[in-house]
């Protein structure tokens, strides 16, 4: 089985964000960059049928170079090889198109992605992967077994859990739940040693996608207001400060 999982490189959520270009770009002075959360569920979830099943995991990323010690640490958890589409990676759909390509040259029984990154927290590059390749699509999965020939899955839904199956190849949206958290990997010293051997391929795009997106201005979320703590006796003036200041009654 050949699964391939799609890395987006991210900001560490410690990170002190500002922007540059009159707030229109990311200021990555001083920035720590990580695999995206929900990314490293699905990884972690690979790794777990490569050593039960003999699977061979390639981990894929579109963007530039700072994403490659992300990767690099991918093949440290356990991932064959890498590759790295050197393209802009603003634009979901571009990327979507990217990864779409290199799949439609590279066969693969189970595309993992993210159920969104935590950045632009977009949440449509899976399926537009699903849709360009025509391939079944699970969104929000929690829970996955799998055949050769065949995956049930569980997935999040508003009103609880859905079961559902389908046949492979397909592309998986994966988040919390798809392994509990507490058994994430993490890079073994040995494991460090051993992805410096490991092949990291850099491919430049053979097709140009166009950008639709333009960013006006990024801002910060609001600044949390001061709390004001009332006394459990002093119902009142609860009331009068929910009516007049909160306004929320």
């Amino acid at each position: 089985m050949n699964i391939l999982v799609c890395i987006s490189c991210v900001p560490d959520t410690t990170s002190k964000i500002n922007f540059t270009q009159n707030k229109k770009k990311l200021d990555e002075e001083g920035i720590t960059f990580i695999i995206n959360p929900y990314d490293e569920f699905c990884l972690t979830k690979a790794i777990f049928m490569k050593e039960s099943s003999g699977a061979n995991v390639t981990v894929i990323s579109v963007g530039d170079s700072k994403s490659e010690s992300v990767l690099r640490k991918a093949l440290a958890i356990g991932a064959d090889n890498a590759v790295r589409i050197n393209a802009d990676s603003d634009s979901s759909k571009s990327v979507a198109n990217l990864i779409a390509d290199y799949c439609s040259k590279n066969k693969f029984d189970i595309i993992f992605c993210g159920r969104e990154s935590i950045d632009f927290n977009g949440g449509q590059v899976p399926g537009f992967i699903a849709a360009k390749l025509n391939l079944p699509f699970i969104n929000s999965c929690v829970g996955l077994d799998y055949t050769d020939d065949k995956i049930n899955a569980k997935r999040e839904i508003d009103s609880g859990h859905e079961m559902c199956e389908c046949s492979l190849p397909a592309v998986v949206a994966g988040q919390k739940g798809l392994v509990e958290e507490k058994d994430l990997k993490i890079p073994s010293m040995r494991g460090i040693m051993t992805a410096r051997t490991k092949p990291l391929e850099i491919l430049d795009p053979e097709s140009t996608y166009n950008n639709n997106i333009e960013i006006l201005e990024l801002s910060k979320p609001s600044e949390r207001s001061d709390c004001k703590i009332i006394s459990e006796d002093n119902v009142g003036e609860l009331v009068q400060l929910l009516h007049k200041e909160a306004k929320v009654i």
